[in-house]
């Protein structure tokens, strides 16, 4: 069927600075009617003009324009050939995981979201794949690792919750020369501070729940890739699992997107000011803290303490994500990172002394405040 579609032809706007193409989109304006803010396409189904002709899209599940809009900002933003816009993290990291075949074999960073173990310790397992955890930050021990079958690395940097940070660059090369995929969840920093495919990987993928939508109030996963047999992939993947994400959420993604710049750089003020005040503090034994982005973790001197803490927070929320606007304050152990074999989660320090904070955009003053109160109630 002949597609005739008017958004097939899209300005990439690589002539634009980062703060402006997250402003702009790759559209940006609804080309119709002259938008501004790009329409929620709220249908299943589109009309044919006649036969033999389309309009570009035929229905939800494979395509719809509010979501392309999205996932050709997020190419746009990543410096990628194509993104692509999941129902969830975890369906984006399927996706990802989805490249293995029986037998293949991928490496994975140790200090990692629970529920992305949780998809190989239970799926890949049962798929017949195998994987390894270690240290994405020790270049050594990661081409130790690598075997005859293996096919994949997937780091996180910063990892989830200690804050562990990996050489993408050094990734990406011992990836070429051992001719494997390299994989990036870059949730925490955002392509505002890091832009994986830039530095040689393969796919990024995120969590667009976090700091992407950054109001707590979408449930999303992106993925971008820079080859063109990757986005076959992924395609192939979201028509068939129908796991794309719908116009209405794609909508908030986008809407967003427009202040990601502006958020930023307050997240990551804070959380260095909340950073250096809690290294102060006598409670505090050991704060976990990559230098960029909002995220941190602390370790308190007793299991006390830390049930104090999550009960007495007043401004700050006892709550289980990250990226909003809001501070919330998780505890992994029991939250996050409950998937993970007990005797891995204290060999990484993930123990019931640690929380985990991902620092918003009030004013830090109060972020403070409100931690000492807890702290020393």
């Amino acid at each position: 069927m002949k597609s005739e579609s008017i958004y097939d032809t899209y300005d990439r706007k690589t002539n634009l600075h980062f703060d402006s193409r997250v402003v702009h989109g790759a559209l940006g304006c609804e080309p119709v009617t002259g938008a501004v803010s790009f329409p929620i396409f709220q249908t299943a189904t589109f009309r044919h003009r006649g036969f033999g002709l389309s309009t570009g899209y035929d229905y939800t599940r494979v395509q719809n324009p509010t979501r392309q809009e999205l996932e050709r900002t997020m190419a746009i933003l990543e410096n990628g050939e194509e993104g692509f816009a999941f129902s969830s993290g975890q369906a984006a990291n399927m996706a990802v995981f989805g490249l293995l075949k029986p037998g293949d074999h991928v490496l994975l960073s140790d200090d990692i979201y629970g529920g992305t173990y949780r998809i190989c310790s239970e799926f890949l397992r049962q798929a017949g794949c195998k994987f390894t955890c270690l240290d994405m930050g020790d270049p050594a021990a990661v081409e130790a690792a690598i075997r005859q079958e293996t096919r994949m690395l997937f780091v996180e940097t910063p990892t989830n919750p200690t804050m562990k940070t990996a050489d993408i660059r050094a990734l990406a090369e011992m990836a070429e020369r051992h001719g494997l995929l390299l994989a990036v969840d870059n949730t925490f920093l955002t392509p505002y501070f890091q832009k994986p495919l830039e530095l040689g990987a393969h796919i990024v993928v995120h969590s667009g729940t976090k700091y992407l939508c950054g109001h707590n109030d979408v449930v999303a996963g992106l993925a971008a890739v820079r080859r063109k047999a990757l986005a076959d992939h992924f395609r192939l993947q979201m028509k068939t699992r129908g796991n794309g994400l719908s116009p209405f959420d794609s909508w908030l993604l986008l809407r967003g997107l427009k202040t990601l710049s502006l958020r930023m750089e307050k997240h990551n003020a804070n959380a260095r000011a909340v950073a250096e005040w809690l290294k102060r503090h006598n409670r505090v034994k050991k704060v976990y803290d990559p230098g960029i982005g909002g995220m941190l973790s602390f370790e308190l001197d007793s299991e006390e303490a830390v049930h104090r803490l999550l009960s007495n927070v007043n401004m700050i929320l006892f709550a289980e994500s990250l990226g909003g606007a809001e501070t919330l304050i998780t505890y992994p152990l029991t939250q996050t990172h409950e998937s993970i074999p007990c005797e891995i989660r204290q060999r990484l320090g993930i123990n019931e002394r640690l929380v985990r904070l991902s620092v918003g955009v009030e004013d830090v003053r109060d972020i403070i405040w409100d931690l000492k109160q807890a702290l020393e109630s």
